[in-house]
């Protein structure tokens, strides 16, 4: 009961049905009502639970020739006409009643619904708010978020342009509706942040259809603070894509950056496509200028753009018979025939011709890639992505340098481009399989569970192990398709193993991404229930990384924290390799660590690593967690886990991942 009422304490989406809605259990007793409920009525949820509603109950069901056993078993809505309602000022008024059944557990609920508004109370200020919003619903698309950003109502005219439906949508984060860039990500948030502050935020943002295709608005964002603790978002949005294409396309024509009087993206895509019909040999360039916010942040806007020009005169200086374009902020593409010696040459001629603004020497330097054609990539994309990966490795290092690729950047980002080509064919055709790696008491022997991990054999690109194939899954947004794949495969095998007697318990591994759907943990649940599975023989995997995110995230935190509760438990994953910081130890769920398998092979090379891995040990038997140390291929790195007491192990020495079955012949013969 509890559990229930929480949950419709917790859902906005009840508070914002403009009725009065109070659900009663099988008795005719109240066990909650909504916050319009309280104010039609004058009546307060906590004192009314437990008591016999006075609004409708089996008494007041058969004043209106309708049975209450009628009401508890009907499958359908039951709609009663002129019922009689005492408002909490003492007059009466009549409205319709629409009572339905449903279930929570085993136990029977009504959920009653009250077809009548605190508006029909004379001189109500809700008249005139109901009026302004429905003026406002008729003249903008509108959605409702709650405290914690999650979709609580979307309105007619958002749903018929965005295409999106309410099942799709209700309870889904603000993330779904925009689109996935880093500019993207930067605006949604301010917005939040802006709406936290209590105040209202406006500007031009692109969204994203359930189609995938783009559009923008106008949106104008305004938190609602209510008395008590309660806040929600409200969103105005006006549609402004056509107004967007019509400048998106004056600027393609124009193909020329306002500052710099240098050629745009746009054109250097064209210019890079054609040469690529006409097979003509070149070198694609990418520079970025190092620490570009830092010489902006000492700097006014004029200087910003004289920064920029006075740049840009160096390139035509140096590139003189090459396309130089500006692609971004502080980026800029050259197509050239030059050759890599004299492109590398560009940093010391920025070192001879420095830049001065106000009498002042600006120390600009420049991170750079090339990437050749056809050698090294084939199409624009591609080369946009090898230039993007070359550059990253590059301010890794610490920038001011101009670097080719390597031939071992050029088998991995082609190996890359295969896999994420391939993985659509795998997903669509169910290619994908599980395989299961046990994990052994170190103090008993024993198998107490088995890690399920994904395999993928392609016809083209060969064995796909998990290192590989989850960070480009998670790049490119198929990790929630694998995702669900391995949990409906992970249950299915657990029913399986149920029904034949053999015990077992299973990990998966899950990411802060699929948790940043709220419906991870009903995914989770629902599977279970399907196959009749025991939710305590599941754990779900997390790394450090997401532990560290997840702390920040009320909504993440509170699906872990429901699964807990019906008996999933959470294993910290790769332990050692993350963030020094263990307060979501606290906050989070979870009831063992697994040390990463890099450090344990490295137990048997050097004594301060045998002092860090008991240390780490220690700390998890101190803080009552379950230790297991991956990574295990050795008898000497085991007896010297054994002494440090170490719980569990995995890891080759004891068994390889293997299919359902290669495991239960396995588990007969160890």
């Amino acid at each position: 009961m509890s559990e229930l009422q929480e949950l419709l304490a917790d859902n906005l989406v009840f508070n914002h049905i403009p009725f009065p809605i109070i659900i009663m259990n099988e008795n005719g007793q109240a066990v909650w009502c909504s916050r319009h409920a309280e104010r039609v009525f004058q009546i307060e949820s906590d004192s009314v639970k437990g008591q016999i509603s006075p609004y409708m109950n089996p008494d007041k069901a058969a004043q209106y020739k309708c049975s209450w056993e009628k009401i508890i078993n009907s499958k359908d809505p039951i709609r009663l006409e002129e019922v009689e309602i005492e408002l909490g000022n003492g007059t009466l008024t009549y409205t319709t009643v629409v009572t339905k059944v449903f279930k929570s557990g085993k136990e029977k609920f009504i959920l009653t619904i009250f077809e009548m508004d605190e508006t029909q109370q004379a001189d109500s200020p809700a008249r005139e708010l109901e009026s302004l919003r429905s003026g406002l619903d008729e003249s903008f698309m509108m959605l409702y978020f709650d405290e914690e950003f999650l979709i609580t109502y979307a309105n007619p005219h958002f749903l018929k342009l965005s295409k999106w439906t309410p099942k799709r949508i209700l309870g889904k984060p603000i993330w779904q509706m925009f689109g996935d860039t880093e500019e993207d990500h930067q605006i949604i948030e301010e917005l939040m942040e802006t709406l936290k502050k209590g105040e209202v935020w406006n500007g031009e943002a692109k969204k994203v259809k359930k189609d995938g295709d783009f559009y923008w608005v106008d949106l104008t964002a305004i938190p609602m603070i209510l008395t008590g603790s309660e806040t929600y978002y409200i969103f105005l949005e006006k549609d402004i894509t056509e107004a967007k294409e019509t400048q998106h396309h004056l600027e393609q024509i124009a193909f020329i950056d306002s500052v710099t009087g240098l050629e745009n993206r746009h054109r250097l895509e064209q210019v890079v496509n054609e040469f690529i019909e006409e097979r003509k040999h070149f070198s694609f360039v990418f520079f970025d200028i190092d620490h570009f916010y830092t010489l902006r942040d000492v700097s006014n806007i004029d200087t910003e753009k004289e920064l920029l020009i006075e740049f840009t005169k160096r390139l035509r200086m140096y590139f003189s018979d090459s396309l130089i374009t500006r692609t971004g902020l502080h980026e800029f593409a050259l197509v050239t025939p030059l050759s890599q010696w004299f492109i590398e040459g560009f940093l010391a001629y920025l070192q001879q011709h420095p830049i001065y603004i106000q009498g002042t020497a600006i120390p600009l330097t420049v991170s750079g890639a090339v990437t050749r054609y056809p050698e090294d990539q084939q199409t624009f994309v591609h080369l946009m992505k090898a230039s993007n990966a070359t550059i990253k490795k590059i301010k890794e290092r610490g920038g001011s340098a101009i670097s080719a690729l390597t031939a071992d950047d050029h088998e991995r980002l082609n190996r890359k481009a295969l896999i994420e080509r391939r993985l659509i064919h795998a997903l669509d055709k169910k290619n994908l399989e599980v395989l299961y790696q046990p994990q052994i008491n170190l103090k008993t022997g024993d198998v107490e569970g088995v890690e399920a991990l994904v395999r993928w054999q392609d016809t083209e690109a060969g064995i796909v192990s998990p290192d590989e194939l989850i960070p480009i899954a998670e790049e490119n947004g198929m990790i929630h398709e694998i995702g669900k794949f391995v949990i409906e495969t992970v249950c299915r095998q657990l029913k399986d193993w149920t029904s034949r007697n053999i015990p077992m318990n299973v990990s998966i591994n899950s990411s802060i991404r699929e948790f940043r759907d709220k419906d991870m943990a009903r995914l989770f649940m629902e599977h279970l229930t399907i196959n009749g599975c025991d939710a305590n023989r599941l754990t779900i995997e997390i790394t450090e990384k997401f532990a560290l995110e997840a702390e920040a995230e009320h909504s993440i935190v509170r699906q872990m924290k429901q699964l807990n509760q019906k008996g999933i438990s959470f294993s910290l994953d790769d332990f050692g390799t993350g963030y020094a910081s263990f307060r979501y130890m606290l906050l989070l769920p979870i009831s063992s660590l697994k040390i990463d398998k890099d450090i344990i092979q490295s137990i048997t090379q050097q004594e301060k690593m045998q002092k860090l891995i008991n240390g780490m040990i220690q700390f998890g038997k101190s803080l009552d967690l379950q230790v297991v140390a991956e990574g295990v291929e050795t008898k000497e790195q085991l007896e010297l886990l054994r002494v440090m007491d170490c719980d569990s192990i995995q890891g080759y020495i004891t068994g390889h991942p293997m299919t359902a079955n290669e495991l239960e012949t396995w588990l007969k013969h160890s």
